[in-house]
């Protein structure tokens, strides 16, 4: 099966690294045009010079007029959009709830959850001018099964599935899809950090908390930006056609958070 994205408009939040950036490719590969952002203007500029076509600005989500701007500049350079991948996402603190910050809970969900409700809300009217579309927000499995020790970060990941719901409902009339993907832990600096710090919390190494994550999937392994990136590109095109409000989980058979 095909999948073909030619002709197609993306912007993608967050794309210079890790899903992000491999989604990126991936519509590239796949003949669609990407805009993005990243805070990491090294890994912005090495993505730019790297993935044919992509054109992008460094911004920070968690600054509403910043991003606001990003995607209001995003729209008018691609021509209009036909795709909008919500991906940027920050892991927050590692703490009992009782000892999380009200400052480290707000900014956690400013990333993860406010800048999807921005991204779809600059978006929307740019894909239904398109005659319909494709948005994708990230989830994650702590929005399905809860996170010890991450409550603002499984908060946020479990109001994504609220409201991509809600925003299927309301866009499907106008002929955009919405839906999120809830990956399991994906192999790369991100989850190092995650592995790292829950294993300075549960007092036990790095080595035993990997093992520890990973025997809780049914295939006992992490899986790959490349595994995330290839259920979006497969969602945003004409083989997808008929899916939306979904939260599809890429997690190697996960029954649970360690």
């Amino acid at each position: 099966m095909k999948l073909d994205l030619t002709g197609k408009r993306a912007i993608i939040t967050a794309g210079a690294q890790g899903i992000g950036r491999r989604t990126a490719e991936v519509f590239a590969a796949a003949g669609a045009t990407v805009y993005t952002c990243d805070l990491d203007v090294d890994a912005l500029e090495d993505a730019k010079a790297t993935i044919p076509g992509l054109q992008g600005v460094p911004c920070d989500v968690g600054d509403a007029a910043a991003f606001q701007d990003f995607m209001d500049k995003g729209i008018e350079t691609l021509g209009g959009l036909d795709i909008m991948v919500n991906n940027a996402g920050t892991a927050g603190p590692t703490a009992p709830v009782e000892d999380v910050s009200l400052e480290d809970w707000t900014a956690c969900l400013t990333i993860n959850l406010t800048s999807a409700f921005l991204g779809t809300q600059k978006a929307v009217p740019a894909l239904i001018k398109s005659g319909g579309g494709s948005i994708v927000n990230l989830s994650s499995a702590a929005g399905k099964f809860g996170f010890p020790l991450r409550s603002p970060y499984s908060a946020a990941k479990f109001g994504i599935v609220g409201f991509t719901r809600t925003c299927a409902m309301e866009l499907g009339p106008h002929g955009i899809r919405v839906n999120c993907v809830q990956p399991g832990p994906v192999e790369g600096a991100r989850i190092d950090r995650v592995i790292k710090a829950k294993a300075e919390a549960g007092g036990i190494s790095e080595n035993e908390m990997r093992t520890k994550m990973a025997d809780v999937t049914l295939m006992k392994r992490f899986v790959t930006a490349g595994d995330i990136a290839h259920q979006i590109l497969f969602i945003c095109s004409e083989a997808g056609r008929n899916i939306t409000g979904q939260s599809l989980s890429v997690d190697a058979g996960l029954e649970g958070l360690a």
